[in-house]
């Protein structure tokens, strides 16, 4: 599904990876944990091509194409989402209404009808435990921390990616709002057999969602890869 091959990544002249090695299979849950500042939001910016992140050196294939060339909107057409640790406010831009413009946009083939994307969305947010009447607001505008990551998540299930990437969306949230998202991706990677990176610190999110694999990054390398016990072994000792 995806393979990053000894990436490099410069920002502002500074080099954040510096030959990061990641596979990442087709219905498989990856979690990339390690300390601040070791360059796992860097390696996410890079997969969905954020261009303040320049690749100098290196590959990231996504179903064995290369993205090198693509935009971030084209990587997300390809089925790439990317669930922010902070998302943005839209004032003005409901999620039905961008969800319907992001469905069309994806395939101008197929007709979506906004009748009925409202009532998917609707469904999804009472399975998230979101107040319908967020969904007449400006997209985030007025949200919680954890209401816009909930709604990160609604969209993630509407829109059906192939690869979920979740930079640290684990961070302020309380134990039944984690254990809601967790859950729902969860459900997507059976009914789906969508592919997850799961960038974070701690062990609980990987309690409600257990890893594959679990790799560790330092200094913009991963140093390890394995199973869940890394997990709890850096849960008693930390990143030393």
């Amino acid at each position: 599904m995806l393979k990053v091959k000894n990436l490099k990544v410069r920002v502002e002249e500074k080099e954040i990876l510096k030959g990061v090695d990641l596979s990442i299979k087709q219905g498989e849950v990856v979690a990339l944990m390690g300390p601040n500042g070791s360059g796992k939001s860097s390696l996410a910016s890079a997969i969905i091509g954020n261009p303040k992140y320049e690749v100098i050196e290196g590959k990231i294939a996504f179903e064995g194409k290369d993205l090198s060339n693509l935009t971030p909107d084209e990587r997300a057409n390809k089925g790439i989402y990317l669930a922010f640790q902070y998302p943005a406010a839209i004032p003005g831009v409901t999620v039905r209404e961008m969800l319907l413009s992001a469905l069309r946009t994806r395939n101008k083939e197929v007709i979506v009808s906004a009748l009925d994307l409202k009532k998917t969305v609707e469904i999804e947010a009472e399975k998230l435990h979101l107040s319908t009447e967020l969904l007449s607001r400006g997209l985030n505008e007025g949200f919680s921390g954890g209401e816009k990551k909930k709604m990160e998540i609604l969209q993630m299930r509407v829109l059906k990616p192939k690869l979920l990437i979740m930079d640290e969306i684990d961070s302020g949230l309380d134990i039944d709002a984690l254990a809601t998202i967790a859950q729902n991706v969860a459900e997507m990677v059976k009914e789906q057999k969508m592919s997850v990176l799961v960038i974070t610190h701690y062990q609980r999110i990987l309690n409600y969602l257990t890893p594959d694999v679990v790799a560790v990054m330092k200094d913009g390398v991963i140093v390890e890869q394995g199973g869940k016990e890394i997990v709890d072994r850096l849960e008693k000792s930390g990143y030393r």
